[in-house]
């Protein structure tokens, strides 16, 4: 009796072993979990980082004396890029505010296609509101219309450009310049240079420029830099990084 009652014991206990050991499949999962926890501890695994938001704050100066600034914001992956301006300037004549500027402007982007632009500016007493949807093209339009995006590389290969400001497209000739240097972050930096002109649209090659841009770029990562621009009675307005 005892070693009939020692073997049913034996039986019943195997047989409890045997229900509660994992599957060979459970193995391979759990194996393939600890692996999975294991390449997260060394970096090499992990939920997909967002987009580091890039910054730009320009000191803005006219003949070379400070009037304000302007901030560029570019967020979000390439597929959904939200980039935002923010400008105050304030042109002093023998201590009396003789200009005032505020821009501001909020743009959305699907790659190098501008989507969706608002943005509100005070030149100088003159409001202006540009709320411009651009998911279908208007007439004489490209399918793929960008802004004034300095900060895109694509920049340099456009004809056509929209001003954020009037929401106007310009047309633009851009060309290569020597590289120089330019001073960025308390130290000189050498950089590429493109010139940017622009003419009212279908306007020809004779018609007089809009506007005359200088666009820095870092020559090492192409990042953006700088900006001069000529303004009336010949001054110079010029972005440059503190």
């Amino acid at each position: 009796m005892a070693a009939e009652a020692r073997r049913r014991a034996m039986t019943a206990a195997m047989t409890t072993a045997m229900s509660a050991a994992p599957s060979p499949r459970a193995f391979r999962g759990a194996a393939a979990a600890a692996a999975f926890v294991a390449l997260v501890a060394m970096g090499a695994v992990g939920p997909a980082a967002p987009a580091r938001a890039e910054s730009w704050n320009f000191e803005v100066r006219l003949d070379g004396k400070p009037i304000g600034t302007h901030r560029f914001t570019v967020d979000g992956p390439a597929e959904a890029r939200e980039v935002t301006s923010n400008a105050a300037f304030d042109v002093r004549l023998l201590g009396i505010n003789v200009f005032r500027y505020r821009h501001e402007a909020r743009e959305r982007w699907r790659g190098d296609c501008l989507q969706e632009i608002r943005s509100r500016t005070d030149d100088d007493g003159k409001p202006v509101e540009v709320d411009r949807r651009l998911a279908s093209a208007m007439p004489g339009e490209p399918a793929c219309l960008m802004s004034y995006a300095y900060w895109n590389p694509a920049l340099i290969r456009q004809q056509r450009l929209l001003n954020p400001q009037t929401g106007e497209v310009d047309e633009v000739h851009i060309e290569r310049l020597p590289d120089a240097a330019i001073p960025a972050g308390g130290r000189d930096v050498d950089a590429s240079r493109w010139r940017i002109t622009s003419t009212a649209p279908s306007s020809g090659k004779s018609a007089p420029a809009r506007q005359v841009l200088t666009l820095w770029r870092d020559r090492t990562d192409g990042r953006w830099l700088g900006l001069d621009a000529q303004v009336k009675g010949d001054r110079v307005l010029t972005y440059r990084l503190p």
